[in-house]
């Protein structure tokens, strides 16, 4: 059952990622758990890139490597109910929150929904890190090379802007 027209959708991308177990299967039954949802369609998933872990306080590479990316998608669901939707694939795979930025079997994160801005305490919109994040910038920019993070500007200027701080 699809509920409403997801073509007719809002557009929105989550960025994905894992580094414990089997990271590539994980996050590749992830994505198509999420083309499966009724309300979703997947219009593009970007290739997969592994990157050093970022921890609290920064990258960590003692810490398992993770395997990320960025699916693009229209949507019937709410933000709130995509989130919803999220979490549930991630309990699926396994997902355990003890610790903040901890390491996991799966991470998916709603990046931007459709240029909305929320500052709900379940859902902050867009996501507030995906800026400091080449993992998440790289593909976005793979997938859409006109991407623009709400409030943010352009993607490709925000991933000159990262690399040229390194």
């Amino acid at each position: 059952m699809i509920v409403g027209d997801v073509a007719a959708g809002r557009p929105a991308v989550v960025a994905f990622g894992a580094n414990l177990g089997d990271r590539r299967a994980t996050v590749l039954a992830a994505v198509r758990e999420l083309a499966g949802e009724d309300g979703v369609e997947v219009t593009a998933v970007s290739d997969v890139v592994e990157s050093v872990a970022v921890k609290p306080a920064g990258e960590d590479p003692a810490a398992p490597a993770y395997l990320n990316g960025v699916v693009l998608l229209r949507t019937t669901l709410a933000p709130v109910e995509l989130l919803v939707v999220l979490n549930r694939i991630e309990d699926a795979h396994g997902r355990v929150r003890i610790e903040r930025w901890g390491d996991r079997t799966l991470d998916l994160d709603l990046i931007d929904y459709d240029g909305e801005v929320s500052d709900d305490p379940r859902l902050t919109l867009p996501h507030p890190h995906a800026v400091e994040r080449d993992f998440v910038l790289r593909p976005w920019l793979q997938v859409d090379g006109e991407a623009t993070l709400t409030g943010r500007g352009r993607v490709a200027d925000l991933l000159a802007a990262l690399e040229a701080g390194r």
